[in-house]
């Protein structure tokens, strides 16, 4: 059932929304969870329980398949309290500063719920009560939707050092503990095409179709672009398992790890879905409809497939904009909840320095032991706990969880490239490899530069509901995107879903460019890092990939001009826009290429 709000909360870090769905999904509002951390997720359910009066049984390391158990418990009982919130949210009486009038006046602006609830307040007698049993029934709540990082899906060992079965991976095993819940939401699958994991899906009856041709568990694959949209749909449709929503992400303005494009901009992505949207959802369902054929299943009709979109939206003008030229269904906003306590787990510390921070705060490192780039923030305890590690000759994190040990450059087991044993291994080759000093210390950093993930992302989580910290590690990591630098404070939910709907304002001083011109300018920046870091030795394949990342950008900028009509911008937003997107176009054409 598609939401009456046109927003959602997207996942992040491990723990930031890991119970988002208890404190918003009563007022109608998505978020989602990440299920792969089991060890948190297991930490939380005696929080919750203890919380709602419920019992709590452990599950421990010695249970069978006590992975996917704990997320199954875990997600059933996030699905009771939401249930029953919304339940008591739906009983209460329309009084001023009541939960279910808030939910009504958190709607946006244009919800057909909205107007028949500004008519209740007006109305009288029977009218009244009939609208008021209307609204009632009309109160749904937020799914509670799950997100797997799909490249985090290492192999795991039984105590004895075997390895265990591939299903028993990560990704498998929170896969399989979202499919044997209760709930009826959807699985995120973020970071790429996991062969392994997607072909998994069709062990689940609850990824099909039933009897009346409707989905419990729905796929949502989130991308950065069309092509990859295309290839992994296909990949899933040719297995009649279907997409039923597109969210597509902004490469480089986002929070958590960025996935860059080839230079291709939000705009032009967002318009490549918005004019193939029908040929795209004919050619997966054509694939989807003649595999489930052979499987002996149906759809009764053409299943719904959603568009939107996230990273980087600040205004209630970028909002509307997104929605209304590009027809998305939804828009996410993340990192802005990042101030909102009544929404996420941030901790006393980590938010006070979030609500002051400054624009040189937020950064985009190489700190993921996953090798790709993450969005950073400079003042974290957890950068400053990795730095004082440094300083005391002790780098490298202990490595206890174990989610992302990948490498196996030095060990026939794979370890993690942020743990202590890896970097004094790498550092002693270092020694070894570089003699002059100049370059052995370059290469240090960016040894030490890889930060642990596991612990650090779930720690605020823990802190913020007063649980024991897992192995007494207090460091808090946090990735939220740049577009937070233009957001000051702290904030209520109500604060900032009228910002979202534009009944308020809560940017910061600080003058905010055009969320398009914001990712042009990451982008550019990007790109200038890239070219600097192979100027001396670049080949002719890193030389055309430059080429054509320039060429994508100035191709994309050319797209936002010839747009700016349809902006309805005044006349001077219109015209500065202009200008930025010019100056953009000559810092592009000034760098620095080998011909191709």
């Amino acid at each position: 059932m598609k939401s009456d709000h046109t927003f959602h909360i997207p996942v992040m870090g491990l723990g930031f929304t890991i119970d988002t769905p208890v404190k918003v999904a009563h007022f109608g509002i998505s978020s989602v969870v990440s299920i792969v951390e089991d060890h948190l997720i297991e930490q939380m359910r005696e929080v919750l329980c203890k919380k709602e009066n419920l019992h709590y049984a452990p599950i421990t390391t010695n249970d069978s398949d006590y992975r996917a158990k704990r997320i199954t418990e875990y997600l059933n009982l996030l699905n009771v309290i939401v249930i029953k919130n919304t339940e008591l949210l739906r009983k209460e009486a329309f009084d001023e500063n009541k939960n279910i009038t808030k939910y009504f006046e958190l709607l946006p602006e244009d919800s057909i719920l909205k107007a028949l609830y500004h008519q209740y307040l007006t109305s009288r007698g029977t009218e009244k009560t009939y609208i008021e049993m209307e609204l009632r029934k009309s109160i749904q709540p937020g799914s509670i939707d799950v997100n797997i990082m799909t490249k985090v899906d290492k192999t795991n060992y039984d105590k004895e050092g075997t390895a265990l079965a591939p299903e028993y991976s990560d990704a498998l095993s929170a896969l399989r503990g979202f499919a044997n819940s209760d709930l009826n939401s959807s699985v995120i699958f973020s970071a790429g095409l996991n062969p392994r994991l997607y072909s998994y899906c069709e062990n689940f009856e609850e990824f099909y179709p039933d009897a009346k041709g409707s989905l419990k568990k729905k796929i949502v694959l989130k991308v950065s672009d069309y092509r990859s949209a295309l290839i992994q749909g296909k990949f899933l449709a040719k297995k009649g398992l279907w997409i039923s929503e597109f969210r597509v992400e902004s490469g480089l303005n986002c929070g958590g790890h960025a996935f860059a494009t080839e230079g291709i901009l939000l705009g032009p992505i967002l318009e490549e879905f918005k004019t193939k949207r029908d040929e795209l959802l004919t050619e997966l369902y054509t694939l989807c409809e003649s595999a489930l054929a052979a499987k002996g299943k149906q759809f009764q009709s053409k299943p719904e497939t959603l568009i939107t979109a996230q990273g980087g939206i600040g205004t209630s003008f970028e909002n509307q904009f997104l929605l209304d030229h590009y027809n998305l269904d939804s828009t996410g906003w993340g990192s802005p909840f990042l101030l909102v306590p009544e929404a996420t787990n941030v901790d006393t510390d980590t938010i006070n320095k979030l609500a002051t921070a400054k624009q040189e705060d937020y950064y985009l490192s190489h700190s993921s032991p996953l090798g790709i780039p993450f969005n950073n923030f400079r003042p974290s305890s957890s950068e400053e706990q990795r730095q004082q590690r440094i300083t005391k000759n002790r780098p490298g994190s202990p490595c206890y969880k174990k989610f992302l040990a990948f490498d196996t450059e030095f060990t026939e087991k794979p370890i993690c490239t942020a743990s202590r044993e890896y970097q004094n291994l790498k550092i002693k080759q270092a020694r070894e490899k570089f003699p002059e000093a100049k370059e052995y210390e370059a290469e240090v950093l960016k040894i030490t530069e890889k930060d642990c993930l596991c612990e650090g992302l779930g720690s605020s989580a823990l802190q913020k509901n007063n649980a024991k910290l897992s192995h007494g590690l207090k460091a808090v990591a946090i990735c939220p995107g740049p577009n937070l630098a233009f957001f000051s404070g702290t904030f209520s939910l109500r604060e900032m879903i009228d910002h979202i709907y534009g009944r308020k304002n809560v940017l910061n001083s600080i003058k905010r460019p055009n969320v398009f011109i914001n990712e042009l300018k990451l982008y550019i920046d990007y790109l200038s890092k890239e070219i600097g870091k192979h100027s001396g030795n670049m080949n002719k394949k890193q030389s055309s990939y430059f080429h054509s990342f320039q060429k994508n950008l100035i191709s994309g900028i050319e797209y936002y001009i010839s747009i700016l009509p349809s902006m309805k911008l005044i006349a001077e937003m219109s015209e500065e826009l202009l200008e930025q997107l010019c100056q953009e176009r000559k810092n592009i054409e000034t760098l620095q290429l080998i011909p191709a």
